[in-house]
């Protein structure tokens, strides 16, 4: 079995999870020249993973991990967050204990590890306070900024970069501000910023052109991608391996067969470049959007042979990737390794395999996995319960849909957005306005609705149902609720013109019928 003969190999392997894996060396080799072949071998490799932080000292694996990962857990598990990480931290040093710079970057790096990127940012902010102890570097600046960002939003992370003392601008600081720009995709922003870049000549390698690629891509202007890569290649700009990933996914997402493949050829001829699981997944996907699926099956048999080290991400890939293929087998085969290989399963782990399961219509296992999930997690995410709740709404269930939800919450779940969302799906499908319009309601109150987005045909759904009961004042209600999220894109608002136009107009008929018909050619589009 690939997986099963994968992990036997790594026992052996002379590669570390970061880098490639070599030829194993023949036994009869000493000691001290196998010694010298493996540093040189790590030495060799060009390894693309930004260096960002920087700690301060070269020995950091031999000191302790029991002091920094104790404030770490005390950081993560408060029982009153609205404290914030300060109050951890002052606390620990009137107890007698004084924290070391590399222990609270140490703190910092594993909170950002884990998306706790408010925690972290009060960190350095307790560590700003204290600027007679812990002065502040290029590469401490870089890792707030892009805190800032995240916890405060853009604007915010620009007044911080305009504050920075010019010896702390360098290409990290620059980078982390190109990265905030193209996390919101701000493109006009991130395009000016890394001109400004290439003055001052902090884009002379991959990375800055890497990530303007990713945003490139998110606008799904592939054709910027092909520009890049060919500025990259005039420059001796020399191209690693994310900057063939995403060049890949371009020629894929164009449908170009004959490009993508052209791509890959140059990857494996370049000599700097080992071709990664990343490398086959991508290749994998593209070949199941082009139903090429024999291809996409070679290309997870590599895939497979390619994971290293204690990575889980391979294994959630390899899940979803068979389910799209619609190779029950191989999920349940790839399940059952992932499962031998790590004590415990995460959240995301259980969310591959259920995903998969539920695409390829075994809703039995799909249900036994759910209930496993919920004898041994230890955090619910309304994510997993979300794909057998959609399930049953889509195949038209809803007593069951409504009695899963019921018992969600009655085991301590928290719906998301989505969850309501879905709900309403049911209340519409059942002309029931007022429902659905409260499920609305939740779905923008709840935390994290932020970065949630209703789906444009439950919206139009909704619209449609209120004009057909001539109920102005819940669409007027979801219209202002669209609004005050700050949705602005052409979908939401073409919707909500109509719905408005159409109400303005209820006592025309024709002018009615009008923008029912547009309502309906938007929604058969989405």
């Amino acid at each position: 079995m690939l997986l099963q003969s994968s992990l036997h190999n790594q026992n052996v392997s002379l590669s570390s999870s970061l880098c490639y894996t070599r030829p194993l060396l023949p036994l009869k080799i000493s000691t001290s020249t196998l010694r010298r072949s493996v540093c040189y071998q790590r030495l060799s490799i060009k390894c693309a993973i930004s260096k960002v932080h920087s700690y301060g000292t070269l020995d950091y694996e031999r000191r302790p991990i029991v002091r920094w990962n104790d404030v770490y857990r005390r950081i993560s598990l408060m029982k009153n967050p609205e404290l914030g990480s300060a109050s951890v931290l002052n606390q620990w040093e009137n107890e007698g204990r004084t924290l070391t710079k590399w222990e609270l970057c140490r703190v910092v790096k594993e909170l950002r590890k884990y998306k706790k990127h408010h925690r972290a940012l009060e960190v350095y902010e307790w560590m700003n306070n204290r600027g007679e102890r812990f002065r502040q570097s290029a590469s401490d600046a870089a890792i707030q900024l892009d805190l800032i960002s995240k916890v405060r939003g853009v604007s915010t992370a620009e007044e911080y970069f305009l504050k920075l003392p010019d010896k702390l601008k360098d290409r990290r600081t620059y980078g982390a501000l190109l990265n905030a720009y193209v996390r919101y995709k701000m493109k006009e922003k991130a395009e000016s910023l890394l001109d400004t870049m290439r003055s001052k000549e902090y884009a002379t390698h991959s990375l800055p052109f890497n990530v303007m690629m990713t945003l490139y891509m998110n606008l799904q202007e592939y054709d910027k991608v092909d520009l890049t890569v060919s500025e990259m290649m005039e420059k001796n700009i020399q191209l690693d391996i994310y900057s063939y990933n995403i060049w890949l996914s371009s020629c894929g997402l164009q449908g170009s067969l004959e490009k993508m493949e052209q791509v890959f050829e140059q990857m494996v001829k370049d000599r700097s470049i080992i071709p990664n699981w990343t490398t086959f997944s991508t290749l994998a996907t593209m070949y199941i959007k082009m139903d090429l699926l024999e291809k996409a099956e070679e290309s997870l048999r590599k895939v497979e042979l390619r994971i290293r080290g204690r990575d889980r991400i391979p294994y959630h890939y390899l899940l979803s990737l068979y389910g799209s293929v619609g190779k029950k087998e191989e999920v349940y085969r790839v399940w059952n390794t992932y499962k031998s290989v790590f004590p415990t399963v995460p959240n995301l782990g259980y969310h591959a395999i259920i995903s998969s399961l539920v695409r390829i219509g075994d809703i039995e296992g799909a249900e036994k996995l759910h209930e496993e999930w919920l004898s041994v997690k230890t955090s619910h995410d309304a994510r997993i319960g979300n794909l057998l709740l959609s399930w049953y709404v889509k195949n038209g269930n809803t007593d069951k849909a409504l009695d899963f939800f019921k018992n969600m919450l009655e085991v301590g779940g928290k719906p998301n957005s989505s969850t309501w969302e879905i709900l309403a799906e049911v209340h519409i499908r059942e002309r029931k306005i007022s429902e659905a319009l409260s499920c609305f309601k939740e779905a923008f109150m709840e935390e994290g609705s932020k970065s949630w987005k209703p789906k444009p045909v439950n919206i139009s759904a909704f619209f449609k149902l209120c004009q057909d009961e001539n109920d102005t004042a819940s669409s007027q209600v979801l219209i202002e609720l669209l609004r005050q999220s700050g949705i602005h894109d052409e979908v939401y608002a073409a919707l909500m013109g109509l719905s408005d136009m159409a109400e303005n107009n209820s006592d025309s008929e024709n002018t009615n019928d009008g923008s029912q018909t547009l309502l309906n050619q938007l929604e058969d589009n989405l």
